[in-house]
Formats: C-alpha cells, sequence, structure tokens
C-alpha cells in the first residue's frame, strides 16, 4: 500500500511554515490520540503516521529531501540518518510539541496549562467548635472567640520580601513553576526544585516571616449566633481564616455549632421536651402543675383526671425559634406519675384499703391480666 504524502496527512500545504506545521500536528495528534479514540482501531495507526509525518517536516534538512525526493529521500540509505521510523522520537522540539498535546489531552486532571502555581497561594480555610447552651441558642448570642491563625506579616506587606520587595523570578523555570525533561519519547514535567512550584523567588527573605508573608498569631473575633442554631449549624466568616501565602487572599473560617445538653429540656428540632414527675393523688384526682419555659417564664399546666405516665400536654409557640424564620416550635409536657416510697405504716395500711376497693378502678391492669388469662389457657388447650 502507497504511503500518503505527509503534507495530506497532517492537513496542510506544501509551503506551510514551521509554526504552521507544528500546529497542524498538534491539532491532529490531540484528534488521533489512542486515548481518546478506544472505539476506533485505526487511530494509533494514524497516530503513528502523524508523528512519523510531524517527524520529517519538523526538520529543514529533512523537509527539503522530501520535498525533493518524496518518500525514496528515506529508503535505501538517502538523506542520511535513517528513516523517521527508525527515529528514538527524542529530539527536543518533537518532544516540546508532543509534550503540548499530552497538557492538552490531560490538562484538566494535573491542573490545566499556563505557567505554573502563582506565587501568591490562597490560605487555608479554618474550623472552629463552638458550644452554647440551650438559653443562647433560643435568644441567639455575641461570643468571643480566640484563634490561632497566620496572618499577613506586617514587616513586608505579605510579600515575603525584606523591605516588602517583589519576588525575583525563578531562574531554573523561569517563572513556569515546574521543569521539563525529555525521557525518551516522553516529556516529563516536575514541579521546580529551586522555587517549589512558586514561579518565583525571594533573594533576601523577611526576617520576621523567614519570606512565607506571613506570621502565627492568636485573633480575637466577635461572632453573632442567631437564634435557632443547633448542633451542626455552620457559620461562615468570609476572610477570617488563614493569610494566603506571600500576598494570597485569606481563606475563611467556619465556626460549628454544639449545643450543650440541658438540665430540664430535650430539643428535636424546632420542639422542646419536657418530663414533669407527677404524684399518684394529682394523676387520679386531676390538677394543675406549673413548669418552666425556656424563654425564662412558667406555665400551669392542668392534669386530667386519671391520667397516666406517657401523658402529651402542647404548649404552643413555647419550643425553639426557626433558624431562617418562620415561628416557632410547639413544647411538649410530658406526664411521669410517681410511685411513693418510704412509706409510714398509716400510709402502707391506707393503700392497702384503697386497693381493696379499686378493683375495677384499673381498666388497663384488668384488660392486661384478662387476656394473660385467655394465653394461658390456650396453651393448656
Amino acid at each position: 500500500m502507497a504511503k500518503r504524502d505527509y503534507y495530506d496527512v497532517l492537513g496542510i500545504a506544501r509551503g506551510a511554515s514551521a509554526e504552521e506545521i507544528k500546529k497542524a500536528y498538534r491539532g491532529k495528534a490531540k484528534e488521533l490520540h489512542p486515548d481518546r479514540n478506544k472505539d476506533n482501531p485505526d487511530a494509533e495507526a494514524q497516530f503513528k503516521d502523524v508523528n512519523e509525518a510531524y517527524e520529517v517536516l519538523k526538520d529543514a534538512d529533512k523537509k527539503a529531501a522530501y520535498d525533493r525526493f518524496g518518500h525514496a529521500a528515506f529508503e535505501g540509505g538517502m538523506g542520511g540518518g535513517g528513516g523517521p521510523r527508525g527515529q528514538s522520537y527524542g529530539g527536543g522540539d518533537f518532544a516540546s510539541a508532543f509534550s503540548d498535546v499530552f497538557e492538552d489531552l490531560f490538562g484538566d486532571f494535573m491542573g490545566g496549562r499556563g505557567g505554573g502555581r502563582s506565587r501568591a497561594q490562597r490560605g487555608s480555610d479554618l474550623r472552629y467548635n463552638l458550644r452554647v447552651t440551650l438559653e443562647e441558642a433560643f435568644r441567639g448570642a455575641q461570643k468571643t472567640i480566640n484563634v490561632p491563625t497566620s496572618v499577613g506579616c506586617t514587616a513586608c506587606g505579605g510579600s515575603g520580601a525584606e523591605g516588602g520587595a517583589e519576588p525575583a523570578t525563578c531562574p531554573t523555570c523561569s517563572g513556569m513553576g515546574k521543569v521539563r525533561a525529555s525521557q525518551g519519547f516522553f516529556t516529563v514535567e516536575r514541579t521546580c526544585p529551586t522555587c517549589a512550584g512558586a514561579g518565583q523567588i525571594v533573594k533576601n527573605p523577611c526576617r520576621s516571616c523567614q519570606g512565607a508573608g506571613r506570621v502565627e498569631k492568636e485573633r480575637t473575633l466577635s461572632v453573632n449566633i442567631p437564634a435557632g442554631v443547633e448542633t451542626g449549624t455552620r457559620i461562615r466568616l468570609a476572610g477570617e481564616g488563614e493569610a494566603g501565602l506571600r500576598g494570597g487572599p485569606t481563606g475563611d473560617l467556619y465556626i460549628f455549632i454544639e449545643v450543650k445538653e440541658h438540665a430540664l429540656f430535650q430539643r428535636d428540632g424546632v420542639t422542646l421536651y419536657c418530663r414533669v414527675p407527677v404524684s399518684i393523688t394529682a394523676a387520679a384526682l386531676g390538677g394543675e402543675v406549673e413548669v418552666p419555659t425556656i424563654d425564662g417564664g412558667r406555665s400551669r399546666v392542668k392534669i386530667p383526671v386519671g391520667a397516666q405516665t406517657g401523658k402529651q400536654m402542647r404548649l404552643r409557640g413555647k419550643g425553639m425559634p426557626a433558624l431562617r424564620g418562620g415561628g416557632a416550635g410547639d413544647m411538649l409536657i410530658e406526664l411521669a406519675v410517681e410511685t411513693p416510697v418510704n412509706l409510714t405504716p398509716r400510709q402502707k395500711e391506707l393503700l392497702r384499703e384503697f386497693e381493696r376497693l379499686s378493683e375495677d378502678n384499673n381498666p388497663e391492669g384488668s384488660s392486661f391480666f384478662s387476656k394473660v388469662r385467655g394465653f394461658w389457657d390456650g396453651m393448656k388447650g
């Protein structure tokens, strides 16, 4: 099968310039790369043809020989140096062009193309865990916190250089932040060892920050805690995190709220629960009980006659406020009928007499034991 014309392979005219040849090669190599054409069995062969064509046309001497003799220039020893397929593909121009193609293909995964990392780096975000009481979560609060962090160095203005001088371009990587080394067919790219990827170096580091552009310091901040926060609520303070490296932007501070357990109330979202003990007499005869509310007030709740443990009464609007508006939740009073202890002989006598007279006053107990007797009878059968 006759070999295709190298100019046709790259899709260019015979009078194309070196820059046009390189541009055409990059486009074709990117288009036909096997990693992008896994479903095309011919992609690898076409990709090799593109490399072969570029290996000849990028070289002025080989190009001149090809323009005069065609493919015959590299057959039977003509032109010197052997044919393109015998090349090691280690030439500087080819490696550079292929590196550009590699970056086009995988740049998104490797951090993108361009002149390396900027010398200015954004500061890290910080986290601060803050515990508040349930009362503070109900009303809202203003809290003062001390945060150990990094702040911009005032001596050098954050530049990292003594006297605030501008850093110099790194001589090793020429400001790219990375260096390239050819290894056969591929070009390997590494972080510049001189500037650690910053692209610039500080010749005279600031004595206060040792060239970092920031120093460690504890900051005192005032934090506004809105009403309705609960455990897990996150408050973001923009620009209050760690200072950027060498004048970079400051990170953010995130306040994570933890609401302490309360001695009287349990919380579920905007609903509050309060367990209130009542005597057997109050539960049997009915009555009233005074209960606290989270706002510091008091409410009187009626106990219905014959109340049982677990009976709940609702106080509307006496719960927690919603974090982003929408009113307040309710408070649920749960009764716990309390059994008396340390009875006197007289109290015991009265209770035994009460028990003899109360055979028909315990509907739940009577129903239960009736079911038990039925269960046992069924087992005997």
